[in-house]
Parts: structure tokens; C-alpha cells; sequence
């Protein structure tokens, strides 16, 4: 197999604390000013700019800008108040009460009240706005606003993750009433940028919002543009044209660390990858197939391949830092004739077993790891092909439509337990676009929502890590490093990555003269 030479680089090892370096060249301005222009060159393409529909990091990347929480998480990812100013559980778990902030102004002029919480959460699990997160208010029996500034919610049982699951990926984003159906389109928040327009599949505007309740942010606005291509987001970064750019080309990293003239930051994890099999697909409803595949696939020759070494191989999706994290479980390493038996004692023999491997251009290293296994599953006897697709038409074949039988995708913001495992392998998970269906996975999901020790809780999702595993319901890779390069002149990057890991904020983001 014809291959590169591979980039040996350091990865980061997870520990007790997650890896977070910065690098940037001497200024003398260090005092903040206000003003100016951010040009960021975004990796992704944005889609639905509705909060509470997009289940796309990339989108949530931008609107964490534009939205607030009713609660967040500190850099130990502890729950903390934001758009409430305290909040308290009763003794019996079932009674949540949220005191808010009086000085919360949203973009179109209205101050915040009782009564938007209401409509934001009535709204995210109406089955009708088709949210991400409808699960996250399974169990609410009321909402009660007694006064303007108090939100009292009562569940009907236990949901021990309920307060976390409002501090990630939209569940506790508060918007004006009534505003839902402008949200997809031109999303109205209380975040410190305003949205101005987007041109889909080129760029986002937002603007400062003076009247933001956390202080006025010191950029005047940020231009998002959404360039794919690694290397044309690095040559805009170098001619001047991008102030700063995110994921760096995994095979330019060491060269961009060495320049004096830019700034990198760096931390771990960014997200995690694995490989998806459609378990509606004939062929994937079997368990030898699908471990065959598991054997077939060397993760730490594909990380070096693929991302030149930049992150780390996990047979676990639980953040590295989280008491989920199941470490006695070890990734399969490749063994191409035992695939080859499992095949065969499935019914499948050289040649007999066709799959298309669909893959996002949205993810350039996606291609490159199909590119690679590719090889390997022929190796294996696997008559395989690859279909390169837009973010856009994988996002409706894959995600929606569930129309593929192979495929890869990589999941960030998951540190929470709960959304990891009942979004991703609950039957009745939102991020459930595999056809997993596993009756174990689902009660011990079930089990870890009304289960209130800690402790107790995270077993039980080392369990699901284990079924996941054993049953191999999809092949999990590795944990990535995020990075960001940026021109001297701009300032407070230390601020810019969000605990999750994933969202970018620039709140306190400024550009020296």
C-alpha cells in the first residue's frame, strides 16, 4: 500500500487534566481596546441556524456566540449558573428552581423574563420543532413561573442528568417567545454577537450587542468563512487575509508551531471518531460482520495516516477526564485472517460481502481514513468503494435518511454521560442515526437516568461502554487534538475554547492595533 511518510508527533496522553497550550509571538499592546474586525476561517460549513434543531457542532460552534444557557460548566465541567443566577434541587430530585439574572437583554430589545424560559424548554421538547434535545425534558410535568424571575420545573421521576443536560448543545439556550420560527433563519439570542446575515455555504456575520448583560464584547464583529480545504484556510492565514483559523492541517501543525510571525493554539480532545455500521443493513445485523470489520481496521496505523498522529486511539467515547471512562476496555488490533473467518462463518466469502463507504468532504481526514481502510478491507476480501459526499447530502442520507451501510463520523460537546450514551445508542436516541437498537444498551441507559449516586451512575455507563464494545455496534478510533493558528494581533485566544472542548467563544476575544 503506497503511503507517505507519517508525521510522528507526541500525542497526548489522557489523564486528570485535559491538554491546553498556547504559543504566541511577543506584543507590546496588552491592555484590551474595542473595535475592529475578525475574519475567522471556519472549518465547517453551518446548516439549520435553529439552536434547539442543529445537531451539528459546527453551527453550534457559531451560535454560541449568539445564544446563553440558563446554565454552564467551569473548566472542571462542573454545573454553574449563567442566565440564572443560582438555581436548587429539592431533597427528592423531582423540583428544580432557577432565579435569573434582572439584567438579561435579548438582540431584538426584549428583556429576559420567566416566560421565555418557559417557551424555550416548552419549545425544545414539543415533538413538533423536531429539537435535538427533546429528550432532555422526557419527564418535566410542569413549569411554573410564579414571578417574572423564577422558573420552578417539576419532573414526574428522577433525572439525575437534567441539569447537566442543560448546560450542552442547546437544551438550556433561552430564547424570546415566540421567536421560534425565526431561529432557523435569522437567530435571535442573548449572547454577546448579534447575528447580521449568512451566506449559505460561504459565510456568518455577527455584530457586538452593546447591551450584552456579561459586558460588551471588544470586537466589532466576526465574519465566520466556511472553508473546508485545509490548505486554502492555512495559505489565508499566512497571506493575512484570515486573523486566524481553526483546526490547522494535522501534517502543517509542527511548521506553524515553528513560525514566529503566528500564534497556535492547541488542546485535547477536540472530538472523537469512529465508524458506523447501519444495522438495518442486512450484512450489519450480524455481529461477526461487524467485528469482522473491527479487525480489519489498525487504529493507531489510521490515526498516523489519517490525522499524522495528532490526538490519541480510545476504545472509549467517554471524555478522557470523566469517571465513565471505561479503561479496561482495549481496542481490537488488526488481524486480517480472522476477519477473513468471521466473515466466512457469517456466509460471506472472498468477494461475496459488497459495502459503499460514504463518507463527508466536510471532514477532509474522513476521506483520507476510507481512503485507507479501503485497502484494507479488500485485504479482507471486502469488495468496497467509496462515495465522497457534501456535508450537506450527508447530513440528508446518512443522518436522515439513514440511507448507507458504512460510514464515519466524529461527535464533539459529548462530555456529559447522558448525551453521549442515550442520544447516541438508546433506540430512541436523537443522534441514533446507525438503527442500533439493543435492548441492554437501552435499559442501563434508562437505569444511569434515575440512578443519583455518581459513582453508581458512571459504573453503569462503563457497562454500556462494555456492551458497545462486545457487541461492537460501531468501531470507536480515537480522541483528536484541536488547534487553532492566529496572527499576532489577535488577542485573548487563552479565552477562546469553551470547557466542551468544542465551542469557540469570543466574547473576550480583541484585536491589537
Amino acid at each position: 500500500m503506497k503511503r507517505r511518510d507519517f508525521l510522528r508527533s507526541s500525542s497526548a496522553l489522557f489523564g486528570g487534566t485535559i491538554l491546553y497550550s498556547l504559543a504566541t509571538p511577543a506584543l507590546a499592546q496588552s491592555e484590551p481596546v474595542s473595535g475592529g474586525t475578525l475574519i475567522w476561517g471556519h472549518s465547517e460549513t453551518t446548516q439549520n441556524l435553529d439552536m434547539h434543531q442543529t445537531g451539528t457542532a459546527s453551527t453550534g460552534r457559531v451560535l454560541e456566540n449568539v445564544h446563553d444557557s440558563i446554565v454552564t460548566v467551569d473548566k472542571d465541567l462542573n454545573v454553574i449558573p449563567l442566565l440564572a443566577e443560582s438555581f436548587a434541587q429539592s431533597d427528592d430530585g423531582l423540583v428544580y428552581t432557577f432565579k435569573l439574572r434582572p439584567d438579561v437583554v435579548f438582540h431584538n430589545g426584549a428583556k429576559m423574563t420567566s416566560a421565555d424560559v418557559k417557551y424555550s424548554f416548552e419549545r425544545c421538547a414539543a415533538p413538533e420543532t423536531g429539537a435535538v434535545n427533546f429528550e432532555v425534558f422526557k419527564y418535566v410535568e410542569s413549569i411554573e413561573t410564579p414571578d417574572d424571575l423564577t422558573v420552578i420545573i417539576t419532573l414526574s421521576q428522577i433525572n439525575a442528568p437534567f441539569l447537566s443536560r442543560l448546560a450542552e448543545n442547546g437544551a438550556g439556550v433561552i430564547m424570546p417567545v415566540g421567536s421560534g420560527d425565526e431561529q432557523g433563519n435569522t437567530p435571535i439570542g442573548c449572547g454577546p454577537f448579534k447575528f447580521v446575515r449568512r451566506e449559505f455555504g460561504n459565510e456568518v456575520e455577527l455584530a457586538r450587542f452593546d447591551d450584552y448583560w456579561g459586558g460588551a464584547p471588544y470586537l466589532e464583529k466576526i465574519i465566520a468563512r466556511e472553508i473546508t480545504e485545509p490548505t486554502v484556510r492555512l495559505t489565508g492565514l499566512r497571506t493575512g487575509e484570515l486573523h486566524m483559523i481553526n483546526d490547522i492541517p494535522a501534517d502543517r501543525i509542527s511548521e506553524i508551531e515553528a513560525d514566529p510571525n503566528l500564534q497556535v493554539v492547541s488542546w485535547f480532545p477536540l472530538n472523537w471518531d469512529f465508524v458506523n455500521f447501519n444495522h438495518a443493513f442486512e450484512p450489519f445485523k450480524d455481529p461477526k460482520v461487524r467485528e469482522a470489520f473491527d479487525y480489519i481496521i489498525d487504529k493507531e496505523l489510521l490515526l498516523q495516516g489519517a490525522l499524522w498522529g495528532q490526538g490519541a486511539v480510545t476504545a472509549s467515547p467517554s471524555y478522557p477526564t470523566s469517571a465513565a471512562y471505561n479503561h479496561d476496555l482495549v481496542q481490537r488490533p488488526q488481524d486480517i485472517e480472522k476477519a477473513k473467518a468471521l466473515l466466512a462463518e457469517a456466509g460471506y466469502g472472498e468477494g461475496e460481502l459488497k459495502v459503499v463507504f460514504k463518507v463527508t468532504t466536510n471532514y477532509p481526514y474522513h476521506v483520507e481514513s476510507a481512503q485507507i481502510m479501503l485497502e484494507w478491507f479488500r485485504m479482507a476480501g471486502v469488495d468496497a468503494s467509496i462515495e465522497q459526499l457534501t456535508w450537506s447530502d450527508w447530513l440528508s442520507q446518512c443522518w436522515v435518511d439513514k440511507d448507507y451501510q458504512i460510514t464515519m463520523m466524529n461527535f464533539f460537546t459529548l462530555w456529559e454521560s447522558d448525551f453521549l450514551y442515550y442520544s447516541l445508542w438508546n433506540t430512541e436516541g436523537a443522534f441514533n442515526y446507525r438503527n442500533i437498537s439493543n435492548p441492554m444498551i437501552d435499559e442501563l441507559t434508562a437505569k444511569a437516568r434515575v440512578t443519583v449516586d455518581p459513582e453508581e451512575r458512571a459504573g453503569i455507563y462503563k457497562e454500556v461502554q462494555k456492551v458497545i464494545h462486545d457487541e461492537t455496534l460501531d468501531v470507536i478510533l480515537w480522541f483528536r487534538n484541536g488547534t487553532i493558528g492566529a496572527q499576532p494581533a489577535v488577542m485573548g485566544l487563552d479565552t477562546v475554547v469553551h470547557p466542551n472542548g468544542s465551542n469557540l467563544n469570543f466574547h473576550k476575544v480583541w484585536l491589537a492595533a
